[in-house]
């Protein structure tokens, strides 16, 4: 009976979760799992330590600024080089580098001798890696799954990440609480040895796309042609600009609004993060499970709107249970998006295209940061994380909405054309 039973709930698992079948995901996945929570301990408690420092939310968005703006600046030439070199190569190489930068900004904390000029250059080194890692790892699904069960692969990921979204920051609550910040960067850098372990482990054919030295600029106008040629590229990647510009900045918002607004030390800072990471890994989990289906393109449109409501709520709330709420629901529905607009570019990209039009989506994705980062820490800073809220929410609604009304209209001018008569 208990075998019978433990081979339907395997079986079951398959079908909701196919991208477990294949091994080399497993590897990739596993390590994954192991180091994101690092990631996010050092995410909440590097938040903490500069607010603690400077007691500036405007700098405390500078830091986002240091972060991201190589992602804005050189994706495009990075995802000329991902499709270049082997990924899984790229991608060991990026996390060896993360985990230095963490054990470094660990050994500063446990010195005393922390400043925020420290932070912001191990911010800056940390965006340069990402600008590779993120196309990287993102283009580098498909290779390890195959395009079938992509969405699949794509929502496991985006469990795992929002998994450590949970453990991470509550995890960090404490230990910063009990014996300091340092120990969260420490356990970061540790934690990366299994993604690197997970790696070694791959045994992938790479995809690479071999071209003569010194045309890494007809290769990005090459790769952004393609993209513009394709509407549902097009369409996703301008919607995916404006969400993550103004509607993500969780980095900024939610430390800065539990500590002025509702009076949280770094615990109940780190339980709200969770919140988000709770919200974030129910979607993520319903999106998995759902994804034989394939991607929704509704949820591009509609989801953005759900979530600057949501913002536009916060900005009148002082309650923290009401608070932990929102921000997990901003968590499920942030998810739902992200998925989408992931597959949708990975299943509508090609094999030699895919490098380049992901440096895209990092370029959107994580390089539109110190935009939205500079936008609610200036909003912050001087009336206060509801009102940082609230503006991020409006700016997103009407935006989204004027990227909606002009679609519609395109596709309408393209539908009926009007008749053309001889002179």
């Amino acid at each position: 009976m208990a075998n019978s039973l433990l081979c339907l709930l395997h079986s079951r698992m398959g079908r909701a979760f196919p991208a477990l079948k294949v091994k080399n995901f497993r590897y990739f996945w596993i390590g994954q799992l192991i180091s994101v929570m690092g990631t996010w301990m050092q995410t909440a408690a590097q938040s903490w330590l500069v607010l603690t420092i400077t007691d500036s939310p405007f700098l405390l968005g500078l830091l986002g600024v240091a972060q991201f703006t190589p992602v804005l600046l050189f994706s495009l030439p990075a995802g000329v080089f991902v499709d270049r070199f082997p990924k899984r190569s790229i991608v060991l190489l990026t996390q060896t580098i993360s985990m230095i930068l963490a054990l470094i900004l660990a050994i500063l904390v446990f010195t005393d001798s922390v400043q925020y000029w420290h932070i912001f250059l191990l911010a800056l080194g940390l965006g340069m890696v990402k600008t590779l890692d993120i196309p990287a790892r993102q283009s580098f699904m498909i290779e390890l799954v195959g395009r079938d069960v992509v969405l699949n692969a794509v929502a496991l990921n985006s469990t795992v990440m929002n998994l450590g979204r949970v453990v991470g920051p509550a995890v960090a609550g404490v230990v910063m609480a009990l014996v300091g910040a340092g120990w969260c960067f420490l356990v970061n850098g540790v934690t990366f040895l299994a993604v690197i372990f997970g790696l070694l482990k791959i045994d992938v054919e790479p995809v690479i796309k071999k071209r003569p030295k010194g045309t890494v600029i007809p290769d990005i106008k090459e790769g952004l042609v393609y993209l513009f040629s394709k509407p549902i590229l097009t369409t996703t990647t301008l919607i995916l600009a404006i969400v993550s510009t103004f509607g993500m900045n969780y980095s900024v918002l939610i430390p800065v609004f539990a500590r002025n607004q509702l009076g949280l030390d770094a615990q109940g800072y780190g339980l709200l993060m969770s919140a988000l990471g709770v919200g974030s890994m129910l979607g993520a989990l319903i999106v998995a499970s759902s994804s034989s289906r394939g991607p929704n393109r509704v949820r591009l449109f509609v989801v953005p709107f759900i979530t600057s409501s949501l913002f536009m709520i916060m900005a009148f709330n002082r309650s923290y249970a009401f608070s932990a709420l929102l921000i997990g629901l901003m968590g499920f529905a942030n998810i739902f998006f992200t998925t989408t607009a992931n597959s949708l570019m990975q299943i509508n990209s090609d094999n030699e295209f895919r490098g380049r039009v992901m440096s895209v989506y990092s370029l959107v994705f994580a390089g539109s940061t110190p935009i939205g980062n500079m936008f609610v820490g200036s909003i912050a800073d001087k009336a206060g994380g509801g009102s940082a809220f609230f503006w991020a929410g409006v700016v997103t609604f009407f935006l989204v909405a004027a990227t909606i009304i002009a679609h519609k209209i395109r596709k309408r001018s393209v539908r009926v054309k009007p008749e053309q008569h001889p002179d």
